[in-house]
């Protein structure tokens, strides 16, 4: 969306997470990730219009960086907010939580300095009575190491995870473990690991397979309707 837009926009968004939410049913969570590709001006819109569809929490309504527009966004809805996946310390969650304008906060372990930090933060949130839900759209070693945190943290409250996700053309998190049933989700769980160390063995053919490999990843370049470049 553009910094102010049509509604017809907002519709849009509404048809879609109606859609998901009469095939789901109401016991089921619907999380609705803006990815910050909205603005200020419209993500209000949005916090209010999607509210009676009872999301579960909306996820980076803005980019980090204004991340003061929370204050703004939270007055105008009762959905929990979540953000946090692209701060990379104690000190950049600080003043977030300090604000008191999130709920939920989502600090990526192999990002914001590993177990240690991550459980700094998580710890740090719940004095300020903020859930965490660690960021974790990555490989078995970040998933592990997020379920040792999950495992010791009181206000866990959800853990993302990447199996079989859409942008996995190939590499997919389980082809790099020597026993793959360590993820084994039943009914939306997964046990916590439980051998020594972070509780995973790494197939290290498969990492040399994809070692081999060149890589160009770049950032998709997305563009709006008129052709200016948008967050992707």
């Amino acid at each position: 969306m553009h910094y102010i837009d049509s509604f017809a926009k907002v519709d849009d968004v509404l048809a879609r997470v109606g859609a998901v939410r009469e095939a789901t049913g109401k016991s089921f969570d619907i999380a609705i990730d803006f990815h910050g590709r909205i603005h200020k001006g419209m993500a209000k819109v949005l916090a209010k219009e999607l509210e009676a569809l009872h999301p579960f929490f909306l996820e980076e309504p803005v980019l980090p960086e204004h991340n003061e527009a929370l204050r703004e966004i939270a007055q105008h809805t009762t959905i929990p907010i979540a953000t946090g996946e692209r701060l990379y310390s104690r000190w950049d969650f600080k003043q977030l939580l300090h604000d008191g304008y999130v709920d939920i906060i989502q600090p990526d372990v192999s990002h914001a300095g590993g177990i240690s930090e991550v459980r700094k933060i998580a710890t740090m949130a719940e004095a300020y009575d903020v859930a965490v839900a660690p960021h974790c759209p990555l490989g078995p070693i970040a998933l592990a190491s997020c379920l040792q945190i999950d495992a010791c943290t009181h206000n866990a409250l959800i853990q993302e995870q990447s199996l079989n996700i859409h942008y996995n053309m190939q590499g997919d998190l389980l082809d790099y473990l020597a026993d793959p049933s360590v993820f084994a989700y039943q009914n939306g769980y997964v046990a916590v690991p439980r051998e020594p160390g972070l509780g995973l063995t790494i197939n290290e053919e498969a990492v040399r397979r994809a070692a081999a490999q060149e890589h160009a990843w770049r950032s998709p370049v997305w563009r709006a309707d008129d052709g200016s470049v948008a967050e992707w």
